[in-house]
């Protein structure tokens, strides 16, 4: 039986500062719709920019991973990100007044325990795991990282860090299964050496840090004097090496602490694949670069073998729009209507249908003899299905025109002919304003995509 996909019932929200910004965050899990997946939005920046969390809009791994696109940055993703892997929801939009997620205690846990209070509620649609059926490899010489994922019957994860320290020594983690994130993984808590940490001051780059946020080995002998200079910088009454050369009284939770709090690390960086994954990663010394290098990799193999994982559609369900109400609200007309119905749509995305037969007017002159639907009328139909998504947006829409702006990234991968139905998939790639719309769209036949493009559309009041 399928899993359906998950979203959160209710908002919720978690305060506190950036790790390295130091400045006050407040960050809102919200419920998003179906094949959303997960995207930031920078609620304090002009336009409310959105962010996907997609490997490729990586711009910095060196203190954490951080994100653009649109116009704006958020840094400090993963600890966030590994929480949402680690309860299994699939939709959600995550709102931030700042430029950096809170670091909290240095774990996952708050934001597991904000996600529990906001409950999940399953979806309509099925959810789509991509399954690795192939070994693929990582490396990085230089940092003698080694990256690996195998088939797996699970989403398992191993991990081996080895710093050359003799406090640390050598560390294993093992995840068998998701289910034990919660418990097993989500309060592992980030750690860096004493002596990382005197440079990030030094160089004023952690400005929320605090020793209750990380633990902060200490892989030297240190004196009462310096000792005394760290608790005057964190602004602590004293601060001690314990056993095992952990500063400040910090209890580990787990033995090997700092080991699972990097698988906690891949989880979150991998959520940067865009959807579930069922595989076992096995990485020895990984790090935020590898992880997404690696999870890039693995999007490549999933672009690969689309054809295996192209979403299902309802056809047979009644439709959001039939062609009487497209007619009210699209200003095209046969032969020029290209679309024959809707049946998705929301705020974010929509979903329209062509039937594609032997009597269109195009065919008589398009290869007769060979009859294949003319790309520049597929472009046509998609821009009337995003049409529909902008023309939502307005009460009166019969009082609009709707013109087609820009076309980019257009690709013509199959040939469309009579007897096909074509299905018109696109969602918005940063959120309306004054009537514009910007969207990426899939067109599929069956199993395969045959057309793909970005587009801007707009819509404009009668006179």
């Amino acid at each position: 039986m399928f899993q359906k996909q998950k979203t959160i019932k209710q908002a919720v929200t978690v305060s506190g500062v950036g790790l390295h910004t130091g400045v006050k965050v407040n960050l809102t899990f919200k419920p998003a719709p179906e094949n959303h997946w997960f995207k930031f939005k920078r609620i304090d920046l002009e336009g409310e920019p959105l962010i996907d969390v997609d490997a490729h809009n990586v711009v910095d791994t060196s203190r954490g991973t951080t994100l653009q696109q649109n116009g704006a940055r958020i840094s400090t993703t993963e600890h966030a990100l590994a929480a949402l892997v680690g309860m299994e929801i699939d939709n959600v939009i995550i709102e931030v007044d700042g430029p950096e997620v809170p670091i909290m205690d240095g774990s996952s846990a708050p934001f597991i325990e904000a996600l529990t209070r906001a409950g999940t509620v399953e979806q309509t649609a099925d959810r789509e795991v991509y399954v690795l059926n192939e070994v693929l490899s990582y490396e990085e010489p230089a940092r003698n990282v080694e990256m690996l994922a195998v088939p797996s019957p699970d989403y398992r994860i191993t991990v081996m860090v080895d710093y050359n320290s003799p406090v640390l020594g050598t560390q294993h983690a093992q995840l068998h299964k998701i289910e034990e994130f919660r418990n097993d993984f989500s309060p592992c808590r980030t750690f860096c050496f004493l002596h990382e940490l005197e440079s990030l001051v030094k160089h004023n780059l952690v400005k929320g840090g605090d020793l209750d946020n990380a633990i902060v080995v200490v892989d030297r002998e240190i004196s009462q004097d310096k000792l005394d200079e760290l608790a005057a910088l964190f602004n602590k009454p004293s601060v001690q090496v314990k056993e095992k050369g952990i500063l400040n009284n910090v209890q580990l939770h787990f033995q090997n602490e700092p080991a699972r709090h990097k698988l906690l690390d891949i989880i979150g960086d991998f959520a940067l694949v865009g959807m579930p994954i069922q595989c076992h990663i096995l990485a020895a010394r990984p790090g935020h670069a590898a992880n997404v290098e690696f999870a890039k990799k693995i999007k490549e193999v999933i672009k690969r073998d689309k054809v295996k994982t192209v979403r299902k559609y309802d056809l047979t369900g009644t439709p959001v729009c039939d062609i009487n109400k497209i007619t009210t609200m699209l200003p095209h007309r046969i032969p020029f209507l290209l679309i024959d119905k809707i049946i998705e749509l929301d705020h974010e995305k929509v979903v329209g249908v062509k039937n594609v037969t032997m009597n269109e007017w195009f065919f008589q002159g398009h290869f007769p003899n060979n009859p294949v639907m003319p790309g520049v009328l597929l472009i046509e139909a998609m821009a009337q299905t995003g049409g529909i998504l902008v023309l939502n947006t307005v009460p009166d829409p019969e009082n609009y025109w709707t013109y087609f702006m820009k076309i980019t990234e257009a690709r013509f991968k199959q040939k469309v002919s009579p007897g096909d139905t074509v299905i018109f998939d696109l969602k918005l790639v940063s959120p309306i304003r004054r009537g514009i719309c910007h969207m990426k769209g899939e067109a599929i036949v069956g199993d395969k995509v045959v057309m793909e493009a970005e587009m801007m559309a707009q819509i404009v009041k009668k006179n």
